[in-house]
């Protein structure tokens, strides 16, 4: 799946343990994404901070619903919104 079609994009590096965090989260559920590594790919960083607005990683959407980072989509899964959001997408 290309990151222009994915339902769940996660723009991520490395070395970064909340990217880590949050893709374990993802797996743990079940949940199909595309991860896009802007360590090694400056105009990916760019279009992540386009889209954002925020230039940490990681940066997770949601079909077009920018859902934030780790601790954002930690959120969401707590409250139970999750789910929600995946079906309206």
């Amino acid at each position: 799946m290309t990151p222009e079609n994915a339902k769940v994009l996660v723009y991520s590096s490395p070395f970064c343990g909340y990217c880590g965090a949050a893709k374990r989260l993802l797996q743990k559920r079940g949940i199909e994404y595309t991860e896009v590594d802007v360590m090694f790919h400056p105009d990916r960083r760019a279009e992540m901070i386009a889209r954002s607005g925020r230039q940490t990683v990681p940066q997770i959407f949601i079909g077009e619903r920018h859902v934030g980072g780790f601790d954002d989509l930690n959120a969401l899964e707590k409250r139970g919104e999750l789910d929600r959001i995946l079906a309206e997408t």
